[in-house]
């Protein structure tokens, strides 16, 4: 059974937080309410998180400095971040949550089926990094009991280490498709900012699988980056 992404809606009005949930329902993940930045702070040290759905407007602590604290803990700093907005205040503005780390930046009222799009791609990719990552773990314990043959590698952990790379192969095709797609058809800074963080994790992932292939050392290098 495939364990749901959660999704961190953060907004300081429960009605906006319902709207959220409405629109997001759909996707069948789930979805984590905070009212404040104190709150989703506190949820992000237990919980992992595909995604961030962060109110700018906020008593107390705003958008900007609950992003900043994100960014600054080292276990939370690559979630993706969706600024929402009920007051578009200029391109500084949008610099600005571009600038504290958001993948993209949303004015209210926004399209629901636009923002379900945007959440589906980072759900997407948060799920294949958890398939992958759990892969890549199994396959480094299996090397690590059961050792090499006279041979080298034995054909079973061969087979296994082949069929990872065919699958991270999948998703670097379709993160290469997507990059062309933002490329011929958009050059809005989201777009581009949500390409360049999915290469970034895929870079990451190959990096991963790489250091289990023969002749690269010890697979302690691959437990360092799951």
């Amino acid at each position: 059974m495939v364990q749901k992404a959660k999704i961190l809606l953060v907004d300081d009005r429960p009605e906006n937080l319902l709207a959220l949930e409405a629109i997001l329902s759909a996707l069948d993940q789930t979805l984590v309410r905070a009212s404040s930045g104190e709150e989703a702070l506190k949820a992000l040290l237990t919980d992992d998180f595909a995604v961030i759905l962060l109110d700018v407007q906020m008593p107390g602590m705003d958008g900007f400095e609950t992003a900043a604290h994100i960014k600054r803990r080292e276990r939370t700093r690559d979630i993706p971040i969706i600024f929402l907005t009920a007051i578009n205040h200029g391109p500084h503005h949008t610099f600005r949550g571009y600038a504290a780390g958001a993948v993209d930046y949303i004015s209210k009222p926004f399209d629901p089926w636009v923002l379900r799009a945007k959440v589906s791609v980072f759900v997407e990719l948060y799920m294949k990094n958890c398939q992958l990552r759990e892969q890549a773990s199994l396959l480094r314990l299996q090397l690590e009991g059961n050792g090499k043959d006279a041979g080298g590698e034995s054909k079973e952990s061969a087979g296994l280490l082949a069929e990872l790379s065919a699958r991270l192969a999948a998703v670097e095709e379709q993160a290469e498709a997507l990059t062309k797609q933002l490329n011929d058809e958009s050059t809005d800074a989201a777009a581009v900012a949500t390409a360049a963080h999915l290469e970034r994790k895929l870079t990451g992932l190959r990096r991963a699988l790489d250091a289990l292939e023969p002749g690269t050392g010890s697979t302690s290098s691959v437990s360092s980056q799951n």
